[in-house]
């Protein structure tokens, strides 16, 4: 399971794309971060080119689907976890991947459906959020 952990986090960890988080972009928390991933999916930009979605149920289950870029030579490439907000994080929980640890993500608003996220650790990426 480490492997698998170090793979998620290669993929799709420290370096999604170099947009900065500027004045005019706006910090999630909430209600309003509730209502930007409640039954939506989320699309993580993959640095090697590719999306990795994330789908936010209202019944606070999110399943990630890996299959596009290709992780299921590495790790169960599907997997479903939980999802919650506590304070102004999102945070998420898989029972595998990330060898089960809660990850948290500031969430930062860009430009038309993109986001700037904010791991707990430091790490940063851009996602798109489709409509529902």
């Amino acid at each position: 399971m480490r492997n698998a952990a170090y793979t998620l986090s290669a993929l799709f960890g420290v370096a999604f794309g170099a947009v900065p988080v500027t004045a005019s972009a706006e910090t999630l928390s909430g209600p309003a971060l509730k209502e930007l991933v409640e039954g939506r999916t989320v699309y993580l930009s993959a640095p090697l080119g590719g999306e990795f979605p994330l789908r936010y149920r209202p019944d606070g289950t999110v399943t990630g689907d890996g299959e596009a870029v290709g992780l299921g030579r590495f790790f169960a490439a599907r997997e479903t976890g939980r999802w919650y907000l506590t304070g102004t994080n999102l945070c998420q929980q898989f029972p595998t991947w990330y060898n089960g640890q809660r990850l948290c993500f500031s969430v930062h608003k860009l430009d038309g459906n993109r986001i700037r996220w904010t791991r707990d650790n430091g790490e940063t990426g851009i996602a798109r959020v489709a409509d529902r």
